[in-house]
């Protein structure tokens, strides 16, 4: 029997995800968590043989929580998400994810990679593989690099300043560069792109 943990912040999702597994012979969900926090403690609790893990769910994302399980347990991780960016498959598969398959995957197609993870074998969908073989080039500098790797602490601009050694105003052009470039309204949503993207 092959012991499950399903982590979702979607109640109906995780609920539903939970029921069809349950189905299967060879499969138990023994823990439902809707946080990454949870998952973590869940995990600890029960010592799953897979976590199945939201790779968005608040407040740190399942990667965070995959991370904390792989540390201190043999438990395998598979991700599920929506959004896969080629820089999250490589710090996925880098902490030692097991599995990493979108959403949109039927259950009885999980229970199948569900029995090949537990096996010892990983599995990337083709289609995430493919976007991750075919990144795009970054369009930003180093310097732009540099700020939004700051930025992602919450920093002020004048703590960015400090630490990256440049004036407030010269950070600020920055960080408005590097929005422009990416088409996004802040500096957050730049930071989080560049970080998806496996830039910073």
């Amino acid at each position: 029997m092959i012991r499950l943990l399903i982590a979702d912040d979607e109640d109906l999702l995780r609920g539903a995800l939970a029921a069809l597994l349950a189905l299967e012979d060879d499969l138990a969900v023994v823990a439902e968590a809707s946080t990454s926090t949870e998952a973590v403690r869940l995990a600890r609790e029960h010592r799953p043989d897979i976590a199945v893990l939201d790779l968005e769910m608040p407040p740190a994302d399942g990667l965070h929580a995959a991370v904390e399980i792989r540390a201190e347990l043999p438990t395998r991780i598979i991700l599920v998400t929506r959004h896969a960016r080629p820089g999250v498959l490589r710090r996925a598969l880098t902490a030692g994810v097991s599995g990493f398959v979108p959403k949109t995957t039927p259950a009885e197609r999980l229970a199948g990679i569900i029995r090949e993870v537990a096996g010892g074998r990983r599995y990337v969908d083709p289609d995430i593989a493919a976007s991750a073989l075919t990144e795009d080039h970054c369009p930003l500098t180093e310097r732009e690099l540099e700020v939004l790797r700051a930025s992602r602490t919450g920093a002020s601009v004048n703590e960015i300043a400090t630490q990256v050694h440049l004036a407030p105003g010269t950070v600020r052009n920055y960080l408005s560069a590097a929005m422009t470039k990416l088409g996004v309204t802040s500096r957050h949503a730049a930071a989080h792109r560049a970080w998806e993207e496996g830039w910073i």
